[in-house]
């Protein structure tokens, strides 16, 4: 047992001089970056953060804990974290879905301020006073800059996928010198088709996904019948090592099959590229 706890506090140790490390580095200047470094960075930093943060949270914990009970706490710990990142994913198809709506209301408001006889420049900071996210595209209009890769730029949120739609007819009305009022009425016609089509794939989706979340249930009230017959299936499942192989191992393959789920529903809808 004492070896158990030694081990269980050198860990700890470990895992707190590692987070001390990361938080003290992050405190040092460093170069500023710029554009698309910075960018890249950003995540990373996010990441190794969050794990300074978690170790140092965890250590503490880990100390007061012995043998199995160290397991169980951190599987309790990942659970917790899973949750948590599912709630961001769901966060994020919102806004994703939400963007998406914008982007048919902005392409089919452009259209009709254009048919109205208002000029381009007008029509795009009409749009982006409803849509903020817009106003790099209106600037770029002001300015006779690039509108279309202006538009693509934007197009690689999450949900605005479509604006390379809009930036492609109105590409080719400048080009061509068609009209870019009919262009994008055409490209109106096609995203209200496509969300008309993403909507009935999100309904379909979610039946799947809510069958996915009842069965991932379902082994708790197998479990509380194993109870009820007389058994200890939880006693089994948390005071001994076999039991803990079980759980951990039957956790991550309920996790990973609710991801894998969830990343197809975000591949299906358009959420994700």
């Amino acid at each position: 047992m004492t070896e158990v706890v030694t081990g269980a506090g050198l860990a700890a140790g470990l895992a707190a001089g590692a987070a001390s490390h990361l938080l003290v580095r992050g405190t040092r200047p460093v170069r500023p970056l710029r554009g698309q470094a910075l960018e890249a960075v950003r995540p990373r930093a996010g990441r190794l953060r969050g794990l300074a943060l978690g170790a140092a949270a965890v250590a503490p914990v880990v100390l007061l804990l012995h043998g199995t009970r160290v397991v169980l706490g951190i599987v309790v710990l990942l659970v917790v974290a899973a949750a948590a990142r599912e709630v961001r994913r769901r966060a994020r198809a919102a806004d994703a879905t939400r963007r998406a709506d914008l982007v048919l209301a902005a392409c089919e408001g452009l259209a009709a301020d254009l048919r109205a006889g208002q000029p381009p420049v007008a029509a795009l900071e009409a749009a982006a006073q409803d849509w903020p996210e817009l106003a790099p595209v209106a600037a770029a209009a002001r300015l006779g800059a690039d509108v279309p890769a202006t538009l693509r730029r934007l197009a690689a949120r999450p949900g605005a996928a479509q604006l390379r739609v809009v930036a492609a007819s109105w590409q080719v009305a400048h080009r061509s010198g068609a009209g870019l009022a009919g262009a994008l009425a055409m490209a109106a016609r096609h995203l209200r088709d496509e969300r008309a089509t993403a909507r009935v794939v999100a309904t379909e989706m979610a039946a799947a996904q809510a069958t996915a979340r009842l069965l991932a249930v379902l082994p708790v009230a197998v479990l509380l019948l194993g109870n009820g017959l007389g058994g200890d299936p939880v006693g089994f499942l948390l005071d001994t090592v076999p039991g803990l192989v079980c759980l951990c191992a039957g956790l991550a393959l309920e996790y990973a099959g609710l991801c894998w789920l969830a990343r197809i529903a975000d591949q299906v809808t358009g959420r994700r590229p």
